[in-house]
């Protein structure tokens, strides 16, 4: 079955917020009945999974609002600036939240993360061969990454963590379990830090 056989005949636009936007389309069914789907529109992300010589996840506990509580994540950021490409802004994110920059970048996986109601999509990368970002150069934070700390997990311990609940950001999880899935193998299974994105091709606002 193709995607084309299901096709927006209208659309409502409900809101536009400082990231995303709120839409009711009415979508044609193969059997040719139409539907009402809510859907967020995102867009997109990228997450990082950077592994110490120790095989040390760099992760970061942020105040995350909606759900009222700190958080353990991999440093992660917004596809929100026009013309920024995803790994560039990986890099950019992995500076400024984690004070790091990394010599080897691997796509890890990509992730559709709630696609009955959204369509962000991120994508998680791997690196390796860690640096510090000197003081003088560091980013200086704001909004909820005041309170933002860089804490060092071991990936054995963060894979029980998630199977535990106790680390429940979805890239961070997902990222982990690939994680360790990649190290079985040998890291046989990362792809080029420039592979291509279906998920996400280059795309405007609706």
């Amino acid at each position: 079955m193709t995607d084309q056989q299901f096709t927006v005949v209208g659309s409502q636009h409900h809101y536009r917020g400082w990231v995303i936007d709120v839409y009711t389309d009415e979508v044609q069914m193969p059997d040719g009945t139409t539907a009402k789907r809510d859907v967020v529109d995102h867009p997109g992300a990228v997450a990082v999974l950077a592994l110490d010589a120790n095989d040390n996840v760099v992760m970061v506990r942020q105040y995350r609002h909606p759900v009222r509580a700190h958080l353990l994540e991999l440093p992660a950021g917004l596809l929100d600036l026009e013309g920024e490409d995803a790994l560039t802004a990986a890099k950019r994110e992995l500076h400024e939240e984690a004070a790091i920059t990394a010599r080897q970048w691997w796509v890890l996986l990509d992730l559709h993360t709630s696609p009955g109601m959204t369509s962000e999509a991120i994508r998680v990368y791997l690196v390796r061969d860690l640096v510090s970002v000197p003081d003088e150069q560091r980013f200086a934070a704001e909004g909820e990454e005041i309170t933002m700390t860089v804490e060092l997990l071991p990936l054995d311990e963060a894979d029980v963590m998630a199977m535990a609940c106790d680390l429940t950001n979805g890239p961070a999880v997902a990222g982990v379990l690939a994680a360790q899935i990649a190290r079985s193998q040998n890291w046989a299974s990362l792809r080029p830090a420039n592979s291509p994105w279906a998920a996400r091709p280059d795309r405007t606002p609706r």
